[in-house]
């Protein structure tokens, strides 16, 4: 998951853009290998929200395809917006469609499908109830789209964060969407025509929770997914407790379990297991933190669940650079194993970090597992200047993803600037900064 804003998107008012041609034959009627492989050619594909344009309104998603040998087809990205064939709806100027972002094969087809969210949509005449489309993936890639009926309750910003994952263990893929600031557990299957299994609210945690984040992944080490639900809880005093929720997958749904507190905000999680011992630790971005010099705790997992925890800031040892106000260490963050040690890696977006004079230029640090977890000492630096020349304002570090984008058993890293993305490949130590390969129509926001 990653922070929010309150930007609306704008891109180019083009139809759905060109996709690259399937070498394979057409997936089976299973569960997508990858939850990102929209053409089920066996390839990860890349999305995030599409870049800036003057021309339309509305928000739009940007897909990039994997290709044979490893990598991404950059050269024939596909644009998908509300005005595109068969996407329901119509590009708005107060919509934010792609502001969440989310994957998997929601009717077990074999073709990964995207779950987009568009929390300002405007229904009717209700102003911000906010809207969910899935855009389901076929041979040519993704192609139409079917809009999730928001229950009862779940309006208002509906979309506001989605995630998806096997919750109940039982095949099929389910999708967890925030709504009227609670968290509402959509079970699989899904089908075109808009079915689902049954939608129930979970989260019962007490009164006075407002969710606004979501991460899913497997914490316990007992095969379902679980949730990861980001807040705020506001006691009888109206206090307001910065908190982060556990949901256990299960086979009756999504069961609530322990919660922890902060001094600041949660503003994204990420899932990993960075000490290989099969059960996934929490990391949480916290850039409020100390007059925003930010934060990350690790939230330890066990075959019990989440239990003690880590902090880690630039003031660890080992960590590069120091601690300043607004500097926002935390404000994204990604995990999966970039070296392919088998142990999850940790990416961290500090994009407010002043760079000799060089105001927000921004970085990232990788965090690389092993035993004992993540530690200062087997932390790097990466800097903004693998965009080009030291630059203020740029941002760098404002989204991040790892993933394996070239099948070579070392996750890749995504990192997006404040109007740039590029994909660094990952080796054997860190993600190289050699031949960084940009991204097109870039608009910032990739999924979990």
């Amino acid at each position: 998951m990653r922070r929010h804003t309150a930007t609306a998107l704008a891109v180019a008012l083009l139809a759905t853009g060109l996709t690259p041609v399937l070498l394979t034959a057409p997936a089976s009627a299973a569960v997508a290998r990858h939850h990102d492989d929209f053409n089920g050619d066996g390839h990860r594909d890349l999305a995030y929200r599409g870049g800036n344009d003057i021309n339309r309104t509305g928000g739009a998603v940007t897909v990039v395809y994997g290709i044979a040998g490893g990598g991404l087809d950059t050269a024939r990205p596909q644009k998908i917006h509300q005005d595109s064939a068969g996407v329901p709806g119509a590009g708005e100027e107060d919509d934010m469609f792609g502001e969440s972002l989310a994957s998997a094969d929601l009717n077990k087809d074999g073709y990964a499908d995207l779950v987009v969210g568009n929390p300002t949509e405007h229904v009717g005449s209700t102003e911000y109830r906010g809207a969910v489309t899935v855009l389901w993936g076929s041979q040519s890639g993704l192609s139409g789209g079917t809009g999730l009926s928001p229950v009862s309750g779940a309006g208002g910003h509906f979309g506001r964060d989605v995630a998806t994952g096997d919750f109940t263990g039982d095949g099929s893929p389910d999708l967890a969407v925030i709504g009227g600031e609670r968290t509402w557990l959509y079970r699989g299957p899904f089908t075109k025509t808009g079915g689902t299994g049954s939608v129930s609210r979970v989260e019962a945690g007490g009164s006075g929770w407002y969710a606004h984040g979501l991460t899913a992944g497997k914490v316990d080490g007992d095969g379902r997914t679980d949730l990861v639900v980001l807040g705020t809880q506001y006691g009888a005093d109206d206090t307001p407790y910065h908190r982060i929720r556990f949901l256990k997958g299960s086979s009756s749904g999504l069961t609530t379990g322990p919660y922890k507190t902060f001094a600041s905000g949660p503003w994204t999680a990420a899932i990993g297991d960075f000490d290989d011992d099969g059960d996934g630790d929490i990391a949480v971005g916290l850039p409020d933190h100390d007059g925003g010099r930010g934060a990350v705790t690790v939230w330890r997992g066990t075959s019990t669940g989440p239990s003690g925890s880590t902090t880690f800031t630039q003031a660890t040892s080992g960590v590069s650079g120091s601690p300043e106000a607004d500097d926002n260490f935390g404000y994204a963050v990604s995990a999966a194993d970039a070296n392919g040690d088998g142990h999850a890696d940790l990416a961290v977006g500090v994009p407010q970090e002043d760079v000799e004079g060089n105001v927000d230029q921004g970085g990232v640090h990788l965090f690389r597992g092993g035993s004992g977890g993540l530690t200062g000492s087997r932390s790097s630096w990466i800097a903004q200047t693998v965009l080009g020349p030291a630059d203020a304002y740029a941002s760098f570090g404002g989204s991040v993803r790892l993933r394996d984008l070239t099948a070579d058993g070392r996750a890749d890293l995504a990192v997006g600037a404040q109007d740039r993305g590029i994909v660094l490949r990952g080796t054997s130590t860190v993600p190289t900064t050699a031949a960084a390969l940009p991204l097109p129509e870039f608009g910032g926001g990739f999924p979990d």
